[in-house]
């Protein structure tokens, strides 16, 4: 492995990709689906619970986690830990987008919509119990979103809704942008390991640089990022964040 300082001239590709999505003052959106767009069709009976805002939500979040990585290479403050938790940030808005898109026929679609929109005000509903709070002016609470959402549900005829897992998504949405899916699951899964401050990823995916002696005679191992195995992460994000784009341009104008 490499013992050089940081280079980083692998994450160009999808910096610049990144920096294309970029305003004067903030990141372009995705566009609204067009009225006659097979999106449109898709979402037409979902009311407020539409595909298309998960799908503009999940992109402009994944471009920022991409983006804050961008900076804090161009500060020249990378650290062994921050690029995977970013960039896992990244590849799983992006992956969340395609598998909205890509769901094999209109109801499977919608059913995925649903699910995660009920998977999100089961969260919500959650947060509402933990702090006390109640939504004002007749807002309705997570709980009672929930069962709207249910009842359009059946009401469309819907298979049962599940709540999405993220490695799941992940495997799905992989091979939709031409990618390996248990390749991009293990690149998401080391990610995740030093997300949750696992000791293992270390072990597997940083570069030892030193070792420092503790007056307690116990050392410690100094690490940072092995560029080689944050390459392919840094690949995927570009490739899905490409897919994304194109997959919704086409389904957002075309029926």
């Amino acid at each position: 492995m490499s013992t050089q300082a940081f280079q980083g001239a692998y994450l160009l590709p999808l910096f610049h990709a990144i920096e294309q999505a970029r305003g004067e003052h903030a990141y372009r959106q995705l566009p609204a689906p067009a009225p006659a767009s097979s999106l449109a069709a898709d979402d037409a009976p979902l009311g407020p619970y539409s595909a298309a805002h998960l799908i503009r939500v999940s992109y402009s979040a994944g471009l920022s986690h991409a983006d804050a990585l961008r900076r804090l290479t161009a500060a020249g403050e990378v650290d062994p830990t921050s690029p995977w938790t970013l960039l896992r940030g990244a590849l799983e808005n992006f992956a969340t987008g395609l598998w909205l898109l890509d769901g094999t026929g209109r109801g499977e679609r919608r059913r995925r919509a649903l699910s995660l929109w009920d998977e999100d005000m089961r969260n919500r509903q959650q947060h509402e119990t933990d702090t006390g709070h109640l939504p004002s002016g007749g807002g309705l609470t997570g709980a009672q979103r929930r069962a709207e959402i249910r009842a359009l549900a059946d009401q469309l005829g819907l298979a049962p809704l599940t709540a999405p897992r993220t490695h799941q998504i992940l495997l799905t949405a992989a091979p939709a942008a031409g990618l390996t899916a248990v390749k991009v699951g293990a690149a998401w899964r080391a990610a995740s390991g030093f997300a949750h401050g696992r000791y293992w990823p270390n072990l597997r995916a940083s570069q030892p640089r030193a070792v420092i002696p503790g007056d307690d005679g116990v050392h410690t191992v100094a690490f940072v990022l092995d560029e080689e195995q944050h390459r392919p992460l840094a690949e995927y994000c570009r490739i899905m964040l490409g897919r994304l784009q194109e997959h919704y341009a086409a389904r957002a104008q075309t029926r």
